[in-house]
């Protein structure tokens, strides 16, 4: 293979092609970062055996052919060249790539291309458009609630179809906290089947960092998610988990009878946790809320940190009089909303909380509140999730 390209125009194919590779772990050739020439196209591919990447990028190809490199060694080095025209060629001689930028010359070893296995390519039939920004948003608004651990089965954000009602829900869960965000897209619902899509965290992650602000296509088949950019210039295609997924409904079936009920503003109660989270320890990292009439008091103690407290005028109707929350998660939970004013649903003192806004109408998040012993007032409990 020879090829002429410029690095201002290949750089970020470069650069997202080497973010799924792995750093140092696994097999060499998952390590590999693939390099054809063919036509005026340069195809940058990478694979860490479950999410592939490919990106074709204007070349001036002398000669085709298809050349395997260490991926990490070759983005270290790439990346540190100056803008410019470089020269990419083949000694197949010696089993190495020549790389050349006007005196600069590196040599780079190659692998054996019997390794490269053809990527997935992505199915035009029943292809939908849908706006990268929306689907940005829905991750956002649920990766956090999703738990980490590729052991858990709450490692993964389902994706559902409401049928009767034509929405489809995405939610995650973690075991503490659950949100889910509902949207219609009649397009998409017939390629979610009945059952749905579960899709792991680590592919949400790397999608989200793929997503620009342009529209994008989606295909799913029966194996596979796919992704790519309306000029079919970058794809990204990721496995389905055929894993079983919580039934998250029961949860939501707490808050169907009468709750206590909080409603107050959202900034001023970010700006209140995020002062008395100041006052948080290794050992004590909640914020306690104590109602008194229309008012609630906000305060957490350390002891090597001191004490905060702080008073916020609320819309309260409930009996419940305490109820204490891990402070960091709340403000996070807090910032996903767009509404002015927030609705907490309290089911009991150790029970879920819902977390509702009027102009986030289709979005919720639960969180359970931190259970404490009556008798040892900052002594936090392992908690303990009813979802």
């Amino acid at each position: 293979m020879k090829a002429k390209i410029k690095k201002e125009n290949t750089i970020e194919g470069v650069s997202k092609a080497t973010s799924i590779i792995p750093v140092r772990t696994g097999a060499a050739f998952l390590r590999t970062l693939w390099l054809e020439t063919k036509e005026d196209r340069l195809k940058i591919m990478s694979t860490d055996s479950k999410i592939e990447f490919s990106g074709e990028y204007k070349a001036g190809t002398l000669e085709e052919g298809l050349v395997g490199v260490q991926g990490r060694s070759f983005y270290d080095l790439y990346r540190r060249l100056p803008t410019g025209e470089i020269t990419l060629s083949q000694d197949d001689g010696q089993n190495v790539l020549l790389l050349k930028q006007g005196r600069r010359k590196y040599k780079l070893p190659t692998h054996d291309p019997s390794w490269f296995q053809t990527f997935s390519p992505f199915p035009e039939e029943n292809a939908i458009e849908w706006t990268a920004s929306h689907l940005r948003e829905l991750i956002e608004h649920i990766s956090f609630c999703i738990a980490d651990d590729d052991s858990d089965t709450m490692f993964y954000m389902k994706m559902v179809p409401v049928q009767e009602e034509g929405y489809i829900e995405v939610c995650g869960l973690n075991g503490h906290q659950f949100g889910m965000q509902r949207f219609i897209h009649p397009g998409l619902q017939p390629l979610l089947g009945e059952e749905g899509v579960l899709i792991p965290k680590p592919y949400l992650m790397e999608l989200k960092k793929w997503l620009t602000q342009e529209e994008i296509l989606l295909n799913i088949d029966q194996k596979r998610i796919f992704v790519t950019n309306k000029q079919r210039s970058e794809t990204l295609s990721f496995p389905i988990s055929f894993d079983k997924f919580p039934n998250y409904n029961i949860f939501l079936s707490y808050f169907e009878n009468p709750t206590s009920r909080l409603i107050l503003d959202r900034e001023e109660l970010i700006d209140s946790l995020e002062r008395i989270y100041l006052f948080n320890s290794e050992t004590q990292r909640c914020c306690y809320f104590v109602f008194s009439d229309q008012e609630l008091v906000l305060y957490s103690q350390g002891q090597d940190t001191g004490e905060g407290t702080e008073s916020i005028e609320i819309n309260y109707q409930g009996d419940i009089e305490q109820i204490i929350f891990p402070t960091k998660n709340l403000i996070e939970i807090l910032t996903h909303f767009k509404s002015p004013y927030v609705q907490l649903e309290f089911t009991d003192q150790n029970g879920p909380c819902k977390i509702t806004g009027e102009k986030d109408p289709d979005y919720l998040v639960i969180i359970m509140p931190v259970k404490v012993e009556e008798e040892t007032y900052y002594t936090e409990e392992e908690i303990e999730s009813e979802l």
